[in-house]
């Protein structure tokens, strides 16, 4: 099972307390772990990529492995510690501002 952390807004907005646990079919990748997910909760739909160019939207980051994963291509392979469940892959709300 693979494990995500979602920031409180997205967990109100999807009615879940906790974690998220999904099961991916295929390479465990951020793209394919939010298809699972949108499927999943499909009120999270463009909430953390575009509805049309399926990219990250500006203000959302993705963690793993105390890494940032924000940039990396979406089908590109996810640490083993996210395949197996042992870290969850961190969904974070951006902050700006000055």
């Amino acid at each position: 099972m693979i494990r995500v952390t979602l920031p409180a807004h997205l967990r109100r907005l999807a009615h879940v307390d906790s974690e998220v646990t999904l099961e991916v079919q295929g390479p465990v990748t951020i793209g394919s772990i939010l298809d699972a997910l949108e499927a999943r909760h499909p009120v999270l739909c463009g909430t953390i990529r575009d509805h049309t160019t399926r990219q990250r939207r500006p203000f959302v980051r993705f963690f793993a492995c105390e890494k940032d994963l924000s940039h990396d291509p979406a089908d590109k392979p996810l640490p083993a510690a996210i395949e197996s469940g042992t870290e969850p892959l961190l969904v974070v709300g951006a902050i700006a501002g000055g």
